[in-house]
């Protein structure tokens, strides 16, 4: 039973190693805002609002920043009683998360093209943004974005719906994660910042967001995240 329960504890599902694993794309992706002002990733809710809505100043930003830092380390700190990080994962996280971000593109078109029967299609309207810029916009897309739908957003519903409004886990933790996706679709397209809205896009979407709840819940919050970002760099910067 111990080695079991030692292998679980070290495993990418446990939060630990969730954390520690996305903290440096956090930390590159804080820094590279300061690179790409003034457009920003309309992903990132937070730093649009601390920029655009409070006016936020860059030294005010960097306060901010080890502000998120301070959180971090205390969060670790915390999780460090009950749980174990084992740098073994690094590689294997990588590995099968560059699968999925190299596979969830074409599965999600097949579906849409021969059972769905719509044409897929991806957001436009990001090409005259440099390098830097769009690789900035996919690490802050995965990490905010699974941040917001996945680790909140997915977590919290199916609480809600198997605790307190009393469904059981076979109604709740689907619903969740429909109602989740949905949000994270319809998200890219609200004003002032967001898309124009067309049926494909939010639909190939929806289906991403399907996806990367498959993948936070059953592999955990770091192989969302590196998934999202991989699939990112790979749609914006080289395919």
């Amino acid at each position: 039973m111990a080695p079991s329960t030692s292998l679980q504890r070290a495993s990418p599902r446990n939060l630990l190693t969730s954390l520690v694993l996305v903290f440096p794309i956090f930390i590159v992706y804080q820094v590279g805002v300061l690179f790409t002002l003034p457009m920003l990733n309309g992903a990132d809710f937070l730093t649009t609002f601390l920029f655009r809505n409070l006016g936020l100043s860059v030294s005010g930003y960097l306060l901010f920043t080890a502000g998120a830092t301070l959180v971090f380390a205390l969060t670790v700190a915390v999780l460090h009683r009950t749980q174990r990080f084992d740098g073994r994962v690094v590689i294997p996280v990588l590995l099968e998360s560059s699968f999925y971000a190299l596979t969830m593109g074409s599965l999600i078109s097949v579906l849409m093209s021969h059972i769905l029967h719509i044409s897929p299609h991806l957001a436009a309207g990001i090409e005259s943004q440099g390098v830097i810029g769009r690789l900035v916009m996919s690490l802050g897309a995965g990490v905010y974005e699974e941040t917001v739908f996945r680790l909140l957003l997915l977590s919290s519903l199916a609480a809600v719906f198997e605790k307190a409004v009393g469904l059981g886990r076979w109604v709740a933790v689907p619903l969740a994660f429909a109602m989740s996706a949905l949000a994270f679709s319809a998200m890219h397209h609200i004003p002032p910042y967001g898309e124009p809205l067309r049926f494909g896009v939010f639909t190939f979407r929806f289906l991403a967001g399907l996806f990367f709840g498959v993948l936070f819940w059953f592999r955990g919050f770091a192989v969302a995240v590196y998934s999202h970002v991989c699939y990112d760099v790979y749609v914006l910067l080289i395919r």
